[in-house]
């Protein structure tokens, strides 16, 4: 089932007709001198996302005029399911099919809400599937992105490190997946220290998420999700300005969740693993320290230079296991660094790779998916900003430029047997509300990363 999208005939529907600024005048030329004259009087134009009502004689709808622009993408549908009155409607045009696909997608996408603790449901606007979109998709689509934006959205009393396992484990439960999950002191006893330290201060246990799923003979795949429940950053304290929003520090995890359940349900061939250090960066007598240094499961040492960059020292435990794997590809996705944020803005990810290959992958699967990303260098003279006198690196640099890069350096230090990484450094918010994407949590990066690994792995 896709939200308010009807795969039933369009039997009675309202139409939807999708112009353009260069087919607006032939279109407008077709219609009855009545509708001209309405949208002329509307000041309807063919810009991008604007929508005209169209009467009908007897007073009802007649029908909806939709601007596409001079550049039709897919986010031109995305406001229709909550700004077109209730009923039944469907697209008037024939669309190739990766347009119908992405009409569908971003209708349903729309449509989200987080109801959690209002349990309000509002009846929308409902589309009928156009002809020759891919419906499988779509609602694998639709699946992992709600199920992104519900966990990011959910606030830290209700999905801490307990509840964002117990949340893998159903998911790999409901595709015939396995899902393990190291509680507490048994990060000790498994070499995950990082893992521990950082989480150990909260009541709500660490845990390392490892969820696997898929035949073991197809190519390896791992994602690495921060798993970052809440973050008050430590002893190093963030102010309370800086504390509103850090449920949406397990980001990250959420990404890779939402991934994973595009991946499983389109049965792509590839032997799946996740793994997702969660954590409480809280504060308690047994918070790790400023200038404390870590041990971690590469048998490299960490100087803490700032207990707020925990993402990065939770990361490198489960970076190491995953490259000890050797996957064929290895991602990770973490709310890393307000760094990049400043860069690249809240709606446009970083990331970072060693690979051409894989980086022209990527940009050429953001711009086919509208779910564009950005790559910055892994600029290896900046790794003398982490030397420590005392370890065998800083978690931070002493100074304030170049933080994302810094960040990523520091990865990198933990991927040495694995050839295709990519690290991606998210915003996963969506500040203000956009066509198809409301305000709050957002699996951004996630259908691009699928359309990687469907195009690597399944040809």
């Amino acid at each position: 089932m896709i939200p308010f999208i009807e795969q039933d005939t369009d039997s009675g529907a309202i139409p939807i007709w999708p112009v353009g600024t260069q087919n607006y005048e032939p279109w407008l030329a077709e219609q009855p001198d009545g509708q001209k004259r309405w949208l002329k009087a509307a000041g309807f134009k063919p810009e991008a996302g604007r929508v005209c009502l169209l009467p009908s004689d007897d007073g009802g709808l007649a029908g909806v005029a939709l601007g596409l622009g001079s550049a039709p993408d897919l986010w031109c549908y995305g406001d229709l399911a909550t700004a077109l009155p209730v009923g039944r409607y469907a697209i008037a045009t024939a669309l190739d099919a990766d347009a119908a696909t992405g009409a569908a997608l971003a209708w349903a996408l729309g449509s989200y809400r987080f109801t959690r603790y209002t349990g309000e449901e509002t009846e929308l606007a409902r589309l009928t599937l156009p002809n020759g979109a891919d419906a499988d998709y779509i609602e694998a689509a639709v699946a992992g992105s709600f199920l992104a934006r519900d966990l990011i959205n959910t606030p830290a009393a209700d999905m801490g490190p307990a509840e964002l396992a117990e949340a893998a484990t159903t998911l790999a439960g409901k595709h015939n997946g396995a899902c393990a999950v190291l509680t507490g002191d048994e990060l000790l006893l498994e070499n995950y220290p990082a893992i521990h330290a950082v989480g150990r201060a909260s009541i709500n246990y660490p845990r390392l998420i490892d969820l696997v799923w898929g035949d073991e003979t197809h190519p390896r795949v791992t994602l690495v999700g921060k798993g970052v429940c809440f973050v008050t950053g430590g002893l190093d304290l963030k102010p309370a300005a800086g504390m509103l929003r850090m449920k949406k520090d397990m980001g990250g995890a959420a990404t890779m969740l939402g991934l994973a359940s595009m991946i499983m349900q389109q049965q792509l061939p590839v032997r799946l693993r996740v793994l997702i250090p969660a954590v409480e960066n809280a504060v308690s007598g047994s918070a790790y320290r400023p200038g404390d240094v870590l041990s971690t499961r590469k048998g490299l040492t960490v100087e803490v230079g700032n207990t707020d960059a925990e993402g990065r020292i939770v990361l490198s435990d489960a970076l190491a296991e995953a490259d000890a794997w050797q996957p064929s590809l290895l991602i990770d996705c973490a709310t890393l660094t307000g760094a990049a944020r400043v860069a690249l803005g809240p709606d446009l990810p970083a990331y970072f790779t060693d690979s051409d290959d894989l980086a022209a992958e990527l940009d050429k699967a953001g711009a086919i998916t509208s779910d564009r990303l950005w790559r910055l260098p892994l600029y290896e003279p900046y790794r003398e900003k982490l030397k420590s006198r005392i370890a065998d690196t800083n978690n931070v640099s002493e100074g304030a430029f170049a933080g994302a890069l810094t960040a990523a350096l520091f990865l990198k230090s933990f991927v040495t047997e694995t050839r295709e990484w990519v690290h991606i450094d998210t915003y996963a918010w969506n500040d203000a509300a956009r066509p198809g994407r409301p305000p709050g949590g957002e699996a951004l990066t996630m259908r691009t990363l699928y359309k990687v690994i469907a195009d690597r792995f399944a040809r």
